[in-house]
């Protein structure tokens, strides 16, 4: 019984195969039938389920090829990102941001417009600079930058063939420090909200909708020199002088309390080497413009007291406008209003469909790999290359291969 990595979504796939090399998943792809990717099973719904084969593609030997004067590095699509950071690490070189998890593995994480924090930092998927894929001819395709086809497939959701390797952009390693302030108030958090999150490289706050007080602001602290100052207060808070954590595990946390460590050991919120998050939970998550992000976290304070019983935290975050077709950031700064759950099912999709009616006025994008309730018409409204997005994915895989029952439901795919 094959599970995501909470153990929340159990896969109906009659079959898992993992692929090694680029020849297994063409071979795959020789025989008739629906196939579909899986990676380190970070969704949390049917997004990569099929009824025929899913492909676990993190079997890959972990090659990495760096290109320093292009300033980018070829990966396998089945990598985690926790462990191409420490390659790049010890070589001198960085990716410019990283989710909160670095256990995710990078074709997911891109494929879905993972992100991490940051008001000047686009999502994941923004780092790619190429990509290599099994298309439903069973034949290996590469795609790059500035082709035709790349804005609608970058953020591709598994939907046209299956990636085996991606190129990204890097940049010169850096160090970083983590900082907790606590006692900021709704009232200045959404009066000064551009002040907040722009007090950092990365500014997560971890909420759980109480008044007066937001809860903790993780502040992440790109530096040039080890001594760079920080300021002991943000808006009405003050700064933390412990290394307590907002998640509550201090055995799984990246360190704390200003010491100042090396991009790849702050930027994630957890640590590679122990169990990430709380484990037996749920996730959803939206992205709505930044402009509205005080009407929007207003809107959703109201239902703080229905929610609060069965929400582990919300995060919110940032991410810079993209050129994606499909990114939840595409063309529009984003605000990102993050859900940790406790697995309970009913309780949580009763939670999701409150929260999904109060944040539609504000053309709310959901995250393609968390717990939502929309379909191709909530879908269509709130991406606008939706359609034109679709008609790519047709056009490459004609008889749906690559489809199944959620990107269809969606609008990512036509029924079948």
């Amino acid at each position: 019984m094959a599970r995501n990595w909470a153990g929340t979504y159990e896969y109906t796939a009659p079959r898992i195969v993992q692929a090694t090399s680029v020849d297994d998943v063409r071979r795959l792809l020789a025989a008739p039938g629906r196939v579909r990717a899986l990676g380190t099973r970070h969704s949390f719904t049917d997004l990569p389920d099929t009824t025929g084969t899913l492909v676990d593609v993190t079997g890959f030997a972990p090659e990495f090829e760096l290109d320093e004067a292009a300033q980018t590095v070829t990966v396998p699509a089945g990598i985690r990102y926790g462990v191409l950071a420490v390659w790049l690490d010890e070589r001198g070189w960085a990716l410019r941001n990283m989710g909160s998890l670095p256990h995710i593995n990078v074709g997911g994480a891109t494929a879905t417009a993972t992100h991490g924090s940051g008001d000047a930092n686009p999502v994941l998927s923004a780092s790619v600079r190429a990509f290599r894929y099994v298309g439903a001819d069973a034949e290996v395709h590469d795609v790059r930058r500035g082709d035709p086809d790349f804005d609608a497939l970058v953020v591709g959701l598994g939907a046209f063939g299956i990636i085996v390797s991606l190129t990204l952009d890097v940049q010169p390693t850096f160090r970083v420090r983590q900082d907790i302030y606590t006692g900021v108030t709704w009232d200045a958090a959404l009066g000064r909200y551009d002040e907040l999150t722009s007090a950092g490289y990365s500014v997560s706050v971890f909420s759980r909708w109480e008044d007066p007080g937001v809860g903790y602001v993780w502040v992440k602290t790109r530096l040039d020199t080890d001594d760079d100052p920080v300021a002991d207060t943000l808006l009405d808070g003050v700064r933390a002088v412990s290394g307590e954590s907002p998640l509550g595990v201090e055995d799984n946390v990246t360190e704390l309390a200003g010491v100042p460590g090396p991009w790849m050991l702050r930027l994630p919120h957890f640590r590679l080497d122990a169990q990430p998050s709380f484990g037996d939970e749920i996730q959803s998550e939206y992205f709505v413009a930044r402009a509205d992000a005080p009407a929007t976290l207003d809107a959703v304070r109201a239902l703080g007291d229905g929610i609060r019983p069965h929400l582990i935290w919300t995060e919110l975050r940032t991410a810079a406008a993209d050129e994606l077709w499909l990114s939840p950031a595409y063309r529009r700064d984003a605000v990102i209003i993050h859900f940790t759950w406790y697995n309970h099912a009913d309780a949580v999709a009763a939670a999701v469909a409150r929260i999904e009616t109060v944040l539609e006025p504000f053309g709310a994008r959901p995250h393609w790999g968390k717990l939502h309730g929309f379909d191709r018409r909530r879908m269509e409204r709130v991406h606008p290359r939706l359609a034109d997005a679709r008609a790519v994915f047709e056009r490459l895989d004609p008889d749906g291969r690559f489809t199944n029952a959620h990107l269809e439901r969606v609008g990512v795919r036509e029924p079948r």
